[in-house]
């Protein structure tokens, strides 16, 4: 009995030839090639920490293509600004635009000088802080942010007309306009001590039911059309023929 139970011990330690070769396949579908493919490296970024730095490029590119744009409107923000046919809707004056999608206002600091023509501008038109609240930020951090910017850009530029536009309502994110409110009131009430105009730029965007006019936006339901965008130039036009009386013509020396 000894021997036997031996014996079994020593067969089930020792697998048989097939079960061996199993085995070893087994092994080697389950073990990655040695020579398999890794995943290309990706493309160095020269700022990992934030998503923009290629637009960024596109900035500076455009600062160093020709000749500098004096006395320019710089507009400056998010995509709201970037989506906005500046230069169609503002043919009497030479601008910039720099505006990137799905800009916060930490963005637009973190980017600043990046952001700025080589030129001191003559006007600046902002809209940045709508991305901030749909991120998650709380009213009065938005209104921080959006002051520290606005401060940054008075002492920057002394002589500039600076204008902030409101942060407007648009059907998707309609639940956020208490929020709104609250940023665009504390804004509202700050922006004076710096020399920045407060723009209301949201209530021409409302149908007569105090919604969002949905025949104003795309189907997106975030960004303007081209309906839209002809009520926020017409607001921004009356600003700067108030601020800015003697604004060169494009075709100025």
């Amino acid at each position: 009995m000894a021997n036997t139970g031996s014996a079994r011990s020593i067969a089930t330690k020792a697998p048989a030839p097939w079960g061996l070769a199993a085995l070893l396949l087994a092994a080697s579908m389950a073990a990655p090639p040695a020579a398999s493919a890794a995943p290309p490296a990706p493309v160095p970024n020269a700022d990992p920490a934030f998503p923009f730095s290629r637009e960024i490029e596109v900035f500076a590119k455009a600062n160093s293509a020709g000749p500098p744009v004096r006395d320019a409107t710089l507009f400056l923000g998010s995509s709201s600004i970037r989506l906005w046919d500046i230069a169609g809707s503002f043919r009497d004056i030479r601008t910039v635009n720099r505006g990137f999608g799905g800009a916060t206002t930490p963005h637009v600091l973190h980017y600043y000088k990046r952001l700025l023509p080589p030129v001191a501008p003559r006007a600046i038109v902002v809209y940045v802080g709508e991305n901030d609240l749909a991120a998650g930020a709380a009213p009065e951090t938005v209104a921080n942010d959006i002051m520290a910017l606005l401060r940054r850009l008075r002492r920057d530029y002394p002589r500039a007309a600076i204008s902030w536009l409101s942060l407007k309502p648009s059907p998707i994110r309609w639940t956020l306009r208490p929020k709104m409110a609250q940023v665009n009131a504390m804004v509202a009430a700050r922006a004076q001590r710096v020399q920045v105009e407060y723009l209301d730029v949201g209530t021409v965007l409302l149908a007569r039911d105090g919604l969002p006019d949905a025949s104003l936006f795309t189907r997106d339901g975030l960004h303007m059309n081209a309906r839209g965008y002809q009520r926020w130039s017409r607001l921004v036009h009356a600003w700067l023929d108030q601020a800015t009386p003697a604004a060169s013509s494009p075709g100025a020396s």
